[in-house]
């Protein structure tokens, strides 16, 4: 049986990791995630990638600002929903 090798790369240009983690390059470059150098070439990390993937929050998870705004609301500190803009003097 031959021995395949069937795995990402440890280091990967800009769209290879965009596919890597199902987004644009344009997307990855934006998220400025760190890069390895590599003579002339810039390399993300597959493991700096799937840090990044696993610190994504979870549809569903309660998240700490959610939960003070959901003890607020339930003790009436405020109304629920977007913050209102601060009042400002403009003269």
């Amino acid at each position: 049986m031959p021995l395949t090798f069937d795995f990402p790369p440890r280091l990967m240009p800009a769209p290879q990791a965009a596919h890597y983690l199902g987004i644009s390059v344009g997307t990855l470059r934006s998220l400025q995630l760190p890069r390895k150098i590599l003579g002339a070439k810039r390399l993300y990390d597959r493991y700096d990638l799937d840090r990044f993937a696993n610190e994504l929050p979870t549809e569903g998870d309660t998240t700490e600002a959610d939960a003070v705004a959901e003890w607020e609301a339930a003790f009436q500190l405020r109304e629920p929903g977007p913050k209102p803009w601060p009042k400002t003097d403009l003269k």
